[in-house]
């Protein structure tokens, strides 16, 4: 049966979005880590001959109530948003594939007791659980990345034990099983390759998330402390200047929002090119 040609309209779909995902994220994460390239301005330096001064040639971003840069601020801000979303997934998609190989893989009662362990951590809201957690430890960083990260392996897990239940069945998996091949090496050379796509996907989506926890958390002050820059908590400075001030929170959420929007789409994308059930 021959291959149905796509149509423009679904290259662009297939193609377009995730073209533009990579401009939107690698734009994004190139400007933040040649920041010092971009902008004269240290995102500490107080001036108070430039407090809350609107978009100019200048400070293209405006000034905050301090007289920093807003500009300088956001792009040495993208470093830490950036840092938290790709080690907060490291280590949920880390914790999620370990979990997810050995429940699918050895089923039974290990199965069930890394399932239940996983309903009951979705039986809590990931948001609130979070709070709950940096509520009891000191704002930083660190913190947050971890607390971030242990928090949300449980849709990788679910995930890697579908593709384990399916592929541990397969006939080059039997093979070789009857071989003699122990269950770590089938797990890293057989099953773990197979399974590896859709946590890709995952793990793209992922970082979305996370940036948009952390913004969350550093808006309500419960993440990166000032004068450290963030962009949450330079909506959070924002917010108390918003009518004399917006390009205070104008121009950090448009930029939380296009990185968010970047990763979804290239997230989305990729799912469509890699999975085989979605070329049909």
């Amino acid at each position: 049966m021959s291959k149905k040609a796509l149509t423009p309209a679904s290259k662009f779909q297939r193609y377009g979005l995730l073209f533009l995902g990579l401009f939107l994220v690698g734009g994004i994460s190139l400007c933040s880590i040649f920041a010092p390239l971009l902008t004269p301005y240290d995102p500490f330096a107080l001036n108070v001959d430039m407090l809350l001064q609107p978009p100019s040639w200048q400070h293209p971003f405006g000034t905050d109530a301090l007289g920093r840069d807003v500009f300088a601020r956001i792009l040495y801000g993208g470093r830490v948003s950036l840092w938290v979303g790709f080690v907060a997934v490291g280590i949920s998609t880390a914790i999620g594939l370990v979990l997810g190989l050995v429940s699918g893989y050895f089923s039974g009662i290990v199965d069930e007791i890394i399932m239940r362990g996983v309903d009951v951590m979705l039986c809590f809201p990931s948001f609130f659980l979070i709070l709950a957690v940096i509520a009891f430890l000191e704002p930083g960083l660190l913190n947050i990345m971890i607390v971030i990260g242990l928090t949300s392996w449980m849709g990788v897990a679910r995930l890697v034990r579908a593709e384990t239940l399916s592929l541990r069945k397969r006939d080059f998996v039997l093979a070789s099983r009857l071989a003699g091949a122990g269950p770590v090496r089938i797990i890293l050379t057989h099953i773990l390759p197979n399974a590896i796509t859709p946590v890709l996907v995952s793990a793209t989506l992922g970082v979305a998330g996370a940036i948009l926890v952390e913004s969350s958390l550093s808006f309500l002050g419960l993440g990166v402390q000032p004068p450290d820059p963030s962009w949450g908590n330079i909506l959070m400075e924002g917010k108390e200047v918003l009518e004399i001030a917006p390009w205070l929170s104008i121009f950090p959420g448009l930029t939380i929002l296009f990185t968010v929007l970047g990763y979804n789409l290239l997230g989305e994308s990729l799912r469509d090119i890699l999975d085989p059930r979605l070329k049909q």
